[in-house]
């Protein structure tokens, strides 16, 4: 039985760029697996928010992970939706 735990990743309150590109090359170097991403901490939902949750989904499908976004507001789950990402959303 495998009872592994998720990777997990935290977004500061504002996700830089070079904040997504960490992220990024991390799920590049691990093996795959499950990942959640907390985004609860993210000041606003705007589009650079979005823009860094699609680079993470994007980096993960290609290396193989599961990707799902735990700790999304309202606002945050409605861009979501109109983008194509609220499958994602825990």
């Amino acid at each position: 039985m495998d009872i592994s735990q998720p990777l997990v990743l935290t977004l500061a309150a504002r996700a830089t760029p070079d904040e997504v590109a960490r992220l990024c090359a991390l799920l590049e170097e691990v093996a795959p697996t499950d990942v959640v991403c907390d985004v609860g901490g993210l000041a606003h939902a705007d589009l650079a928010a979005v823009d860094a949750l699609a680079r993470l989904k994007l980096t993960a499908g290609r290396a193989g992970h599961r990707l799902r976004f735990e700790g999304a507001g309202g606002e945050l789950r409605l861009l979501l939706g109109l983008v194509g990402l609220a499958d994602l959303l825990v």
